[in-house]
């Protein structure tokens, strides 16, 4: 089986509740008609409306969705489902793994938020340096500074739709619900002293290997849709 990513992008002043509504009750039969399995929606619907987002794409990002399909080939009927209900989409081919399995709920709203950053590795490296230092030595400072319960890397293979933003991978890191607002809680700080150090850490090893120019990060709520 095969995973694909479709970024979906749309009006900011658009309601997220009005578009999570739409693709559950639209979008979500037509893609399992299609041959989508393990469908998951990630959208900023107002539970995550206080997120603090990184935006660069006009319209911007305003939801994801991921699923399997036995061959990516036959991808064209669930395309047509997403786009009926969006400005744009972006898709992609991608390999995922999960260094941490965070608790779902299927059918309805997983716990917490999911923060959904599109990453492109620092001109110039290689791509097996960039990977080599992202699975390893950055793994581990991502969670030992942050407050993750959840990490799912999708490194991108291919674009599949036409004029796809050209990112390396598709991260999806899940945090309690109180990270949204309260920095402390997303850098797993006990005081101000350890929030620097936790940020300080963290940034440092961003900039080692990432490019920040094209870099984008939305607060989403995950819906497992099956």
């Amino acid at each position: 089986m095969e995973k694909l990513i479709y970024l979906l992008f749309d009006d900011p002043e658009r309601s997220g509740n009005e578009l999570r509504e739409a693709f559950i009750e639209k979008t979500v039969p037509g893609l399992r008609e299609a041959g989508a399995e393990h469908i998951v929606l990630d959208v900023q619907d107002e539970e995550v409306a206080a997120g603090q987002h990184l935006r660069r794409s006009d319209p911007p990002i305003r939801a994801m969705a991921a699923f399997w399909m036995q061959c990516a080939d036959g991808r064209a009927a669930c395309e047509t489902a997403l786009a009926s209900q969006v400005a744009g989409i972006a898709g992609y081919l991608v390999v995922e793994s999960r260094p941490m399995i965070h608790e779902t709920n299927p059918g309805g709203r997983s716990p917490g938020m999911n923060q959904v950053t599109c990453i492109r590795r620092k001109p110039g490296m290689s791509e097996e340096d960039s990977y080599g230092y992202w699975h390893t030595t950055h793994k581990e400072v991502a969670i030992e500074t942050q407050s993750t319960t959840g990490y799912v890397r999708n490194v991108i293979q291919r674009s599949l739709t036409p004029g796809a933003p050209v990112w390396d991978a598709i991260v999806e890191e899940t945090f309690p619900f109180d990270a949204i607002h309260d920095p402390k809680v997303f850098y797993d700080a006990a005081d101000d002293a350890e929030l620097k150090a936790n940020v300080d850490r963290m940034m440092e090893s961003c900039h080692r290997f990432l490019d920040f120019e094209p870099m984008e990060v939305t607060h989403m709520s995950e819906y497992s849709l099956g």
